[in-house]
């Protein structure tokens, strides 16, 4: 019986961060991509992951500025929909978070850690 050659694993140089992202995000994302060697889906599921924090944060400081209600022409108060916008966001953060497994606390789950010598 012969055995057969592991399959190649592409070594992906980590991009630079989308232009798109906040400071904060894009300063997040330096540190994932250089803390982990990350596969080519991972990087999409990080980039959702920066976007929905930063969506989550305009939400955040859309109430900040306007107060977590609103009221109608009838003088009715309603929940503002940047409520929704930040839960949802959040809530989607936590998910690819976990999805990239940078939540789990066994190690042996995660993405490997990069290898500093290059």
């Amino acid at each position: 019986m012969t055995s057969r050659a592991a399959p190649h694993v592409k070594v992906y140089e980590p991009p630079a961060a989308p232009k798109h992202l906040s400071a904060e995000a894009r300063e997040w994302w330096q540190q994932v991509v250089g803390d982990y060697a990350l596969e080519e889906h991972h990087f999409k599921l990080l980039r959702l992951a920066a976007e929905t924090w930063d969506r989550a944060q305009q939400a955040r400081g859309a109430l900040a500025k306007h107060g977590t209600t609103y009221t109608d022409r009838f003088g009715a108060p309603h929940p503002r929909p940047e409520i929704a916008i930040e839960r949802d966001a959040r809530i989607g953060f936590a998910r690819l978070v976990r999805e990239l497994g940078f939540d789990v606390s066994n190690p042996e789950s995660r993405p490997p850690r990069r290898d500093r010598s290059y």
